[in-house]
């Protein structure tokens, strides 16, 4: 005889609806036998009310408040039995002290979202305007995990060898060019997933797809009239959720398996997801802001205030998130775990990750909590952890994140350091640190290479084709009067601000955009590449597109064919750095010969082989990789020589003999012209002269020391 389990029986009723205790964790919304376990948490509330919703429905279906005995602790848990969940919304009312000055903010009239919450409705089509009249504007649903993953699982590609794309999920297939049957949606990058493979790369990090409000803080443009938008999505408004308005199911519900459908094909693709996650603040804003969610559930405990009650803002959008808080710690660390287990997420880029590292205060912490923890959780352990190593309260910690041996950085070093020298200024050993890994930043503290994401350009700043056409930032379609936006961009525009038919100048900036791609691709560290830059995409010279949903920030799919020159160059230097190990070590470079090749594993040269002149502003280096010194691998790798001439004549290099047998060929000469700018990977024609090579006013030369 089968007993049937006593806790699938109610022991209380509330008008028709059948009550249980339910269970404190985990928190949100758990689908149990005949019921749904509710679960949330607040320190501060003195009464807790759940408001169900039928799906759509502008008032509530029923208003349960949490009888006492249903509360343990601070967490407020109860079970509701013969719920149609799929169709149903739910929410939360909290009671409680109102006085700011004190840090609380409770007001039993909002009806507040489920910090837990694994679906979020009310918000389904991109867009749409928000119905006024709507009492609960970003509603909570209960999720239904039943995926069908077949064998998939994070791909766990070793660090070292990476190519990122930074992409925005909605600006990749929403241009009218991209020929994608659903723009703008997780369907519709699913179906460029064969460019993506095609290019080269093997990760992409998406911008926030968290649920966020495009209507927050939204306006019309001075210049054109438009809708300003919350376009990037740095503001969210639930960390457990994808958007709804990026699916092109998002009006069914369905947003959460259009999303896992895409993850499972780019891994089937050989391709990692990495997401950039906003954890350092939230769309609820300071004191001026909306109720949401996290403001009237426990003001004090989720942000960080001051001693009068205002709110500190780190983050430069109002609020900072309290997260060196136990309860939001471990409110991070679910949500992480919870996209790496249940969406097969391969990795975290962390917004103004320097936040993540300060007390209630303020103060930086030497060992933060949360990031300790994220990089010691088990269910994280294969996950790339990526920080962006500052915040807007003026804390930069490029070289000095708190790491734990597990985080790697995003570094702006060396995005600085290659932008002043592709114009010809900055310091000449600098360059070399950056171009070997900075070793200066990180060998000291035994952090690998790979520590360090390179990067020229990122949707922060000029696009590559703007970072050589445009001297100054004109922002003024934001509505900001170009106040916003860096105006440290260390950009050249070649001669001409903006676009021009000098030929002269056009060629001069295709020769720029090479020599970047080239450096960036021939870098130890991780490369990662601006969406569109492999085909010269300009946003105008606007360096915060933040807020535009146009074709300023849409990738035109018909560069592809204009530009063809250039991404067969960018195509061409991928391929490259994949086949060559060397350009991927594991460890720093020691500039010794520890395998006997009779060279170093790195060697620096100038003009003259084995000379450099390292004197402040000098235009000039060059350095040969031994490949017998390849690390780790089960074969060696050939002699690669780059050679970087940033002065404004032609120059001659001498170059290094190589060892008998071997000849150099020409990969890659960016003062030569399509198709004799670079050449495919395994077909490089040997140099002519073995001794020397002439390189052009402002152009690298890649050289492939191999048997011929």
């Amino acid at each position: 005889m089968m007993l049937e389990r006593i806790d699938t029986y109610p022991t209380h009723n509330y008008q028709n609806f059948k009550l249980r205790r339910g269970k404190p964790f985990p928190f949100g919304t758990t689908i149990i036998p005949g019921g749904v376990n509710f679960s949330i948490y607040s320190s501060h509330g003195t009464a807790c009310t759940l408001v169900l919703f039928e799906k759509h429905a502008l008032t509530p279906l029923v208003e349960i408040p949490f009888p006492n005995e249903f509360k343990i602790g601070n967490v407020y848990s109860m079970i509701v039995f013969d719920l149609d969940y799929e169709n149903i919304e739910y929410g939360y009312r909290f009671d409680g002290l109102f006085n700011p000055q004190e840090g609380h903010w409770f007001d039993i009239n909002k009806i507040l979202l489920d910090p837990y919450a694994k679906v979020i409705g009310g918000r389904d089509i991109w867009g749409q305007e928000p119905n006024c009249h709507n009492i609960y504007q970003h509603r909570a649903r209960i999720a239904l995990d039943d995926f069908d993953w077949e064998d998939d699982k994070p791909l766990e590609t070793p660090l070292e060898d990476l190519i990122i794309y930074e992409m925005h999920l909605r600006s990749f297939t929403q241009h009218s060019s991209s020929k994608v049957k659903y723009p703008g949606t997780f369907a519709g990058l699913r179906e460029k997933i064969p460019y993506l493979k095609d290019l080269g790369i093997n990760a992409v990090e998406l911008m926030p797809i968290f649920e966020f409000d495009e209507f927050e803080n939204s306006k019309k443009s001075p210049t054109t009239g438009e809708t300003l938008y919350n376009y990037w999505g740095y503001s969210s408004v639930g960390f457990f959720a994808p958007k709804a308005g990026y699916a092109a199911t998002g009006k069914l519900g369905m947003q959460m398996d259009e999303l896992k459908t895409l993850v499972k094909d780019l891994h089937k693709n050989g391709i990692e997801i990495i997401l950039d996650v906003v954890f350092n603040h939230t769309a609820e804003g300071n004191e001026n802001g909306l109720y949401i969610s996290f403001r009237g559930i426990d003001n004090k405990t989720y942000y960080m205030l001051t001693p009068e009650g205002y709110y500190f803002n780190f983050s430069g959008c109002g609020n900072t998130l309290n997260c060196n808080n136990p309860i939001v710690r471990n409110l991070v660390l679910d949500c992480l775990r919870y996209w790496a287990s249940e969406y097969h997420i391969d990795g975290f880029r962390f917004d103004l990750a320097s936040i993540l590292g300060r007390d209630p205060w303020g103060t930086p912490l030497a060992n933060p909590p949360l990031l300790e923890t994220l990089a010691f959780d088990p269910v994280l352990a294969k996950c790339k952890l990526i920080a962006e190593a500052w915040d807007a309260g003026g804390l930069y910690q490029v070289g000095s994140f708190p790491a734990f041996g597990r985080w790697s950085e995003w570094n702006g070093k060396y995005r600085d350091t290659l932008r002043k020298f592709l114009k010809g200024q900055g310091n000449i050993g600098e360059v070399a640190q950056r171009l070997q890994g900075s070793p200066d930043l990180y060998a000291h503290a035994n952090r690998p290479p790979s520590t360090s994401i390179n990067f020229i350009t990122a949707h922060d700043g000029f696009t590559l084709g703007d970072l050589v056409s445009y001297n100054q930032k004109h922002n003024d379609a934001n509505g900001e009067n170009n106040n916003d936006g860096e105006n440290n961009n260390e950009s050249w525009n070649c001669g001409v601000e903006g676009w021009t038919d000098d030929p002269h100048i056009n060629q001069l900036r295709q020769r720029q955009m090479r020599n970047a791609i080239a450096l960036l691709m021939v870098s130890q560290g991780v490369p990662m590449l601006l969406m569109g830059d492999e085909v010269g995409r300009s946003k105008q010279g606007n360096n915060n597109t933040y807020c535009h949903d146009s074709p300023l920030n849409w990738f035109n799919w018909e560069l592809l064919a204009q530009n063809a020159d250039l991404l067969r160059f960018v195509k061409h230097c991928i391929a490259f750095r994949q086949t060559h190990p060397i350009l991927r070590n594991r460890t720093h470079f020691a500039n010794t010969d520890y395998v006997g090749s009779g060279y170093a594993d790195i060697s620096w040269h100038g003009t003259k082989k084995w000379f450099v002149d390292w004197s402040e502003n000098h235009q000039t280096l060059a350095f040969m990789l031994c490949g017998q010194h390849s690390q780790l691998r089960t074969q060696t790798d050939d002699y690669i020589y780059v050679a970087m001439n940033m002065y404004w004549e032609t120059l001659g290099f001498e170059l290094p003999q190589l060892p008998h047998g071997l000849t150099w060929h020409i990969f890659v000469n960016t003062g030569c012209c399509s198709p004799d700018d670079c050449y495919q990977p395994g077909k490089e024609p040997p140099l002519a002269d073995q001794s020397q090579i002439l390189l052009g006013d402002r152009s690298i030369v890649i050289l492939v020391g191999k048997a011929q």
